[in-house]
C-alpha cells in the first residue's frame, strides 16, 4: 500500500492573507505613523473597520510643556489596508492634554 504525500498540492491557489486584527492593526498605524511623522505615538483612542481594511485614531505629543497638563496633543487618523499597509492618514484634532472634550 502506498503512503500519500502529506505535501500540499502544488495546484491548489494559495490563501488570501488575513486581514490584521483590531490590536495589529493598531501597531501597523503607530509604527507606520510614525517613521512619517517627527512625533512617537502615545496611544491609539480608536480602531474601526474600514472598507477593505482599518481606520485608526493614534494620538502624539506635538509639542511638550511644563506642566505636562498644558503640553499640546493631536489625533491621527490612519487608515490601513487590509494587509496593515498605511494608505493614508491626516491630523484632524490638537489639543491641550489636561482640556477635556466638548461636550
Amino acid at each position: 500500500m502506498a503512503e500519500r504525500d502529506p505535501r500540499p498540492s502544488t495546484t491548489k491557489t494559495s490563501p488570501r492573507p488575513r486581514s490584521p486584527r483590531p490590536a495589529e492593526a493598531a501597531r501597523h498605524a503607530c509604527e507606520q505613523l510614525a517613521s512619517l511623522i517627527v512625533h512617537e505615538p502615545e496611544g491609539v483612542s480608536g480602531v474601526a473597520r474600514h472598507e477593505d481594511g482599518w481606520l485608526v485614531s493614534v494620538d502624539v505629543l506635538e509639542v511638550a510643556r511644563i506642566p505636562d497638563t498644558t503640553s499640546l496633543l493631536a489625533t491621527y487618523e490612519v487608515r490601513i489596508d487590509g494587509r496593515g499597509e498605511l494608505q493614508e492618514y491626516r491630523r484632524v484634532r490638537r489639543y491641550r492634554r489636561g482640556a477635556a472634550d466638548d461636550c
